[in-house]
């Protein structure tokens, strides 16, 4: 074995070293472009889990203050009804009346 096979060698197994650090960088870097879409992927969630959260809680809120919120409106609306349907009626009562006297005169 001559002096130059030696280096043959060697340059052989530079180049294998070479390329093994370049497929671990290729590697390595596509590990951290994955972690990275994995962080802006969680951190999407979380912003969505906070945004449902408090929809949640402001619905509960919502349906708790109408539950114990008494309705006012269905004691005016019955009053107001009550009232019309008595003057409804007497007008009507009073026509019958007016006409039965105008048809005996």
């Amino acid at each position: 074995m001559s002096r130059f096979d030696l280096m043959g060698k060697e340059a052989k197994d530079a180049l294998g070293r070479m390329e093994e650090m370049i497929n671990a960088t290729k590697i390595n870097e596509l590990l951290h472009k994955r972690e990275e879409e994995e962080k802006k992927k969680n951190c999407i969630l979380w912003i969505l889990a906070i945004i449902g959260a408090v929809a949640a809680v402001a619905g509960i809120a919502y349906a708790v203050y109408r539950f114990f919120t008494p309705d006012y409106l269905e004691d005016f609306e019955d009053d107001f009804d009550d009232d019309f349907d008595d003057d409804f009626f007497e007008d009507e009562e009073e026509e019958k009346t007016e006409d039965k006297e105008g048809a005996d005169a």
